[in-house]
């Protein structure tokens, strides 16, 4: 091989391995790694959780936010479904807020929109969006409104990119059939 097919070859690979380790806008390389701690505030329907102290149990984290999100709103009927349905199962249905609004975060409006949502599985606020960023967010990953499936062994089998999930469409039924997978 010549000196210039060679230089070809490094560059091509250098180049395949750069683009393979980039973050995607569908999280793809995120699968099959183990999830990072959160950081959450003021639990509510829970005392505070740490994804450490749910060892042996499937965990669905969704960020949302309100009044604002159409898509937060039209995937929270799914969410209090698959709480009520897998629940005793071992899933575990976490909702974690992210404050867009213009005005000043206040806990009780977490609580209230929360509420509004029906939500009975534990709801907590991510401060600063810290989790939220160091799980997910990127130049390439800018919806916020993004649903991780965690095994039974801390692993992220699942993710849900952004937007909303319907009974009925599909991204509701690849969502859940990854959750009964992991049960």
């Amino acid at each position: 091989m010549t000196r210039g097919a060679l230089i070809a070859c490094a560059l091509l690979a250098l180049a395949t391995w750069s683009a393979a380790a980039q973050p995607s806008a569908a999280g793809t390389e995120l699968l099959g790694t183990v999830a990072r701690p959160w950081r959450a505030e003021h639990w509510l329907n829970s005392a505070p959780l740490q994804l450490a102290q749910l060892p042996g149990q499937v965990v669905l984290v969704r960020w949302w936010t309100a009044p604002e999100c159409p898509f937060c709103a039209a995937t929270a009927p799914a969410l209090n479904d698959f709480h009520a349905r897998y629940a005793a199962r071992g899933l575990r249905v976490i909702g974690f807020y992210h404050h867009k609004a213009a005005a000043p975060l206040d806990v009780t409006d977490v609580a209230r929109y929360a509420k509004l949502f029906g939500f009975e599985f534990p709801v907590a606020i991510d401060p600063s969006w810290a989790t939220l960023k160091a799980w997910w967010l990127t130049q390439e990953r800018r919806f916020t409104s993004v649903t991780f499936l965690i095994d039974r062994q801390g692993v992220i089998r699942f993710i849900h990119p952004g937007g909303r999930y319907v009974k009925g469409e599909p991204a509701h039924a690849r969502l859940q059939q990854a959750i009964e997978a992991a049960l």
